[in-house]
């Protein structure tokens, strides 16, 4: 077996060779050309795939994690539990599963665009709930075959949770990376979803945000991100606070931070035609067909739409739950019911507007109740190019 210094050996080979990735068959000609053996170390570890017969070249950190190291002579206290996590991290790959029935819409594009060039960007994606923000940047990385490691942001999110900590393993203290250290040296994307609740025990991540080496102030250890590192997040505000009561616990984020998001992008719901693809393929998944329904939802969620970004409404539906109330209605087998599983959520006044507008635009569900409560009121009446809020 290769010690861990013949193996950084033949990656500076390999990348004075190839560059930073090298194809299966550029590695077999090579092999075969200076007489070496197959590096299976690198052709049987996931975690350097970089798509499909293609091989990203690690860097000399990685290989360190990565080889069959000696345990310590301390493992009975739990050291050897530490380093066979680090041996499966090492080994583990993070790229994401496809995502069912997805279409490609809005930024798709443009997020495929900078993740497949492997140049650094950090990129902050907002938009309304339930809009896609956070499912474009894995369905890329699934399509890419490149590591995605997803951080969700919360207001107790800090340092420690993001760069690494020490942890009690068997009465002794051991260090673990944390999610942005490990898709630093992976070379892989970095994802901090919902951003924007986050308080400025964050700002650990603003060498981050420029692409330049961190120190870890705990080790002493500086991380130098590896080649392919970019950094997406998503918010539903743009990092300056929220005054519609919508998005409770945001706040407005620290000026210095978000200027160092290089790219900024605006997420809108996608268009009529492609949430009904979408609609229809979520239906087509679950065995069932129903493009009136899945047209006639499309309709009425945007004519609440319409309405919110006028100011006429509080509320809005929003892509996923149009999606649930497709997979309610294969479940129900019943329009009706799908449309009340997914307005429950809202007051009694909400949830009889929101069905009296629907009645509007499907006739095949007109008079029939949300629910019991909502039978017992009177069915407000409105003309067809009003909106009942």
């Amino acid at each position: 077996m290769a010690s861990s210094i013949d193996k950084v050996k033949v990656a500076d080979r390999l990348r004075e060779a190839f560059g930073d990735v090298v194809t299966r068959s550029q590695l077999v000609e090579w092999c075969e050309a200076n007489n070496e053996e197959v590096p299976h170390w690198l052709a049987n570890n996931k975690a350097f795939r970089s798509g499909r017969g293609a091989y990203r070249i690690p860097q000399a950190s990685e290989i360190d994690a990565s080889v069959d190291a000696p345990v310590t002579a301390i493992q009975a206290t739990g050291v050897e539990s530490v380093n066979l996590k680090r041996l499966a991290d090492a080994t583990e790959s993070y790229v994401p599963d496809s995502i069912d029935n997805y279409v490609a819409f809005g930024n798709h594009a443009d997020v495929k665009t900078i993740i497949e060039s492997g140049k650094f960007a950090s990129v902050y994606i907002t938009g309304l709930s339930g809009c896609g923000k956070t499912s474009s940047v894995i369905q890329v990385c699934s399509e890419l075959g490149r590591e995605l490691l997803r951080c969700n942001i919360t207001q107790e999110t800090e340092e420690g949770d993001l760069v690494g900590d020490f942890r009690l393993i068997n009465g002794d203290t051991a260090w673990f990376d944390g999610p942005v250290v490990r898709a630093m040296k992976r070379g892989a994307v970095l994802l901090l979803d919902e951003i924007d609740l986050a308080s400025d025990k964050i700002l650990c991540l603003q060498a981050v945000l420029e692409g330049k080496p961190v120190q870890v102030l705990k080790t002493g250890e500086v991380v130098r991100p590896a080649p392919g590192f970019c950094v997406f997040a998503t918010g539903n505000t743009k990092g300056q606070g929220d005054d519609s009561g919508k998005f409770i616990g945001t706040r407005p984020l620290n000026e210095s931070m978000i200027e160092r998001f290089k790219f900024w992008m605006e997420q809108e719901y996608p268009p009529a035609k492609v949430e009904e693809k979408i609609l229809n393929r979520t239906l087509e998944s679950l065995g069932t067909k129903d493009e009136q329904f899945s047209e006639r939802l499309v309709t009425w969620a945007g004519a609440i739409r319409s309405a919110y970004n006028d100011g006429a409404v509080d509320e809005i539906i929003t892509t996923r739950r149009l999606i649930d109330c497709v997979t309610a209605f294969v479940m129900f087998k019943d329009r009706s019911k799908a449309i009340q599983m997914v307005i429950s959520r809202f007051n009694a006044d909400t949830r009889q507007a929101l069905q009296s507008l629907y009645e509007k635009v499907d006739d095949t569900i007109r008079g029939k109740a949300v629910s019991e409560n909502i039978a017992k009121t009177t069915t407000i009446e409105v003309a067809d190019n009003e909106i009942p809020f």
